[in-house]
């Protein structure tokens, strides 16, 4: 007996998900946009089904560093979701507004549109306490990415509490994958602590979300390689300059996944210029700032705040060697 269509259209989405988790980006968006075209020929341009896939093609830009094109797909899930969620029968409608309105929520983040962002995370956690429930895995991941977004804007305490109610829904087993969201919350609670200053609390955070990547996924997942270069970061702040080469491995890993243009490249180049520059190699840091630089200005925009921090840094580099060469001169 053939498939039917929608046996099709679902045969597809699981392929997509499979090349997405192979590292097959490129094939995973054709695979993705033909079961998306199928869904719209079976069910409408404006049915749950599409909404659910069109989250998931959101996924797939983001990785390949298109934001504005995964915005878009993200915008119109929510779009879809908002009118329909309400005239499902079970909660599903609400757990796919819920993600729609957190992906959309994430991408205006790593937009630098945080006052939007907030807007959209804060709904999306309001939906799932709502309708799916205070301990349910779709909050703990509303939670999480409202976090997140605090930490960017300085609301440290909020972003903190958050966290720790993340980390308590999945201890008491309301998240699937709940070893994965105990290593992406220790990792983000690892950068929080960076963020206020505070490395030697986040150090053990990291460490911590480093090990459980591993065990799960090996050392050469993007993930994992993710999470090392997070805690190299740490060991950077404090003065622990142990990190080139967990760079350079970043490096060459995010490279070969996405190509030489992504901002996981533009990150690592970021932090292995500051560790030139604190090893007493400024020309070299300088080289790898401006080509950071030029990455996050073409991939975020000139006015983005990940364009503008690696721009001081930069600028305070090329200030500090202008000084040295005046004063070996004097």
């Amino acid at each position: 007996m053939s498939p039917t269509g929608f046996e099709q259209a679902l045969g597809l989405q699981d392929r997509t998900e499979r090349l997405l988790a192979e590292g097959r980006q490129h094939d995973a968006e054709l695979c993705c946009r033909q079961a998306i075209s199928l869904f719209e020929s079976l069910s409408g341009a404006d049915s749950p089904d599409v909404a659910n896939l069109l989250n998931e093609m959101a996924e797939v830009l983001e990785l390949q560093g298109r934001l504005g094109e995964a915005l878009v797909s993200a915008s119109r899930s929510v779009s879809i979701m908002r009118d329909a969620a309400g005239r499902m029968e079970d909660p599903c409608g609400y757990l796919i507004l819920a993600q729609s309105l957190g992906m959309e929520g994430a991408l205006l983040r790593r937009l630098g549109r945080y006052p939007e962002a907030e807007a959209r995370l804060k709904e999306a956690l309001m939906t799932a306490e709502t309708a799916l429930g205070e301990w349910d895995g779709e909050t703990c991941v509303a939670c999480n990415n409202l976090a997140v977004l605090y930490k960017y804007t300085g609301n440290f305490d909020e972003a903190e509490a958050l966290y720790r109610r993340a980390l308590d829904i999945v201890e008491r087993g309301g998240t699937p994958g709940g070893g994965f969201w105990l290593a992406t919350i220790w990792h983000n609670m690892g950068g929080l602590e960076h963020a206020r200053g505070r490395a030697e609390i986040g150090e053990p955070y990291a460490m911590k979300a480093w090990e459980l990547r591993r065990a799960a996924l090996g050392d050469e997942h993007p993930d994992t390689v993710a999470d090392e270069a997070a805690l190299a970061g740490l060991l950077d702040a404090l003065g622990r300059y142990e990190s080139e080469l967990i760079y350079r491995k970043a490096l060459a890993v995010f490279e070969r996944l996405y190509g030489p243009d992504h901002y996981e490249i533009a990150l690592n180049l970021n932090n292995l210029a500051a560790v030139k520059q604190a090893t007493g190699n400024p020309e070299e840091a300088e080289r790898l700032y401006r080509r950071a630089l030029e990455m996050k200005e073409r991939l975020l925009g000139l006015e983005h705040p990940e364009a503008a921090l690696t721009a001081n840094n930069l600028a305070l580099l090329v200030a500090a060697r202008k000084s040295a060469s005046e004063e070996s001169r004097a």
